[in-house]
């Protein structure tokens, strides 16, 4: 992933926020909309795009397109540097590559450990019952 290159593919858009600001709200576009094409983007290659919209369907648009909006300021420039870090690092958490699992086994000693207290278990509760007359 090169973030200079997203950056410069980001477009966009100020809205009317609903956030915190009071009457400065109505008058001024404050909440900011970004938009990014996945499928255009030169600053992914193949593989990474298809991991991204493997993981992350429900973001990506139909068109490929992933929008994320942030109106938590009064401040249009803070939200769009918030807006920024977020769709970076969201892109960035799902590019990672998970570790493989290794399968592991319990030890003997664990095994053992487990067996002797269902052991012990057992014949407590046995014991709790009334002895059998026959």
């Amino acid at each position: 992933m090169n973030a200079e290159v997203l950056i410069s593919e980001l477009s966009f858009k100020a809205v009317r926020s609903s956030g915190p600001g009071g009457q400065h709200v109505n008058k001024t576009a404050s909440k900011v909309e970004v938009s990014f094409n996945l499928e255009t983007s030169e600053a992914f290659s193949e593989i990474e795009k298809e991991r991204l919209q493997a993981k992350i369907p429900a973001k990506i648009s139909s068109e490929g397109i992933i929008t994320l909006q942030c109106g938590e300021t009064r401040s249009q420039h803070k939200n769009k540097v918030i807006v920024i870090e977020r769709l970076i690092e969201l892109l960035q958490q799902n590019l990672k590559v998970p570790k493989p699992r290794k399968k592991t086994k319990p030890s003997k000693s664990v095994i053992e450990r487990r067996l002797k207290a269902k052991k012990e278990n057992a014949f407590k509760k046995a014991n709790r019952k009334p002895p059998k007359l026959d």
